[in-house]
């Protein structure tokens, strides 16, 4: 059985974003690993990448989660780290008046209680799109769309950054900065 666009497209998101020892990869603090050593890695592992494969995950991918560098030899995961050895340096950029956040409802007292945390992941996750977030929402159960009053998180001194695939990052978000739909 061969593997699907998905399953590479996640394989390689798990070995970028969370566990590139997994298979032997070496990322660099901004997140940059060799293809060829991805490809042989990837092998020892039983997953048979190869450059046309990850291109096509990463130019075709609606979601753009990586990127190939200009000579081709290296690729990142754009966001979503949780690996120790990625420290990305984004540049700070004040965001809109509000961004949002989708999640599941089973999470909402929890969330509005001590906000939103990054878990294991280095940031927040935040986006301008009410309806994306709504789909990522959706991944988890039942959803719910909460706006995020960034504007008055940023006049507090609360730092944002802005990824290359439009996704909004910050450290954490206090429960005072957070309305679901329904409340605002």
């Amino acid at each position: 059985m061969t593997d699907s666009f998905e399953d590479f497209s996640k394989f390689i998101s798990y070995v970028l974003r969370h566990k590139p020892e997994s298979i032997g990869l070496l990322l660099d603090v901004e997140g940059w690993a060799n293809v060829d050593e991805l490809i042989k890695g990837s092998e020892r592992v039983g997953k048979l990448l190869c450059y046309e494969v990850i291109s096509n995950v990463v130019f075709h991918s609606d979601k753009k989660r990586f990127e190939i560098s200009s000579d081709g030899a290296y690729i990142r995961a754009i966001q979503g780290h949780s690996s120790e050895s990625v420290n990305r340096n984004y540049p700070e950029i004040q965001p809109p008046d509000f961004l949002y956040h989708g999640t599941a409802i089973r999470f909402l007292d929890s969330i509005l209680k001590n906000g939103l945390i990054p878990g294991a992941r280095h940031h927040v996750h935040l986006t301008q799109s009410e309806t994306l977030a709504c789909d990522i929402g959706r991944r988890y159960g039942k959803s719910v769309v909460l706006r995020i009053d960034s504007h008055e998180m940023f006049v507090k001194g609360f730092k944002f950054f802005k990824a290359e695939n439009d996704v909004w990052l910050t450290s954490f978000v206090p429960p005072q900065f957070i309305y679901s739909l329904a409340d605002a």
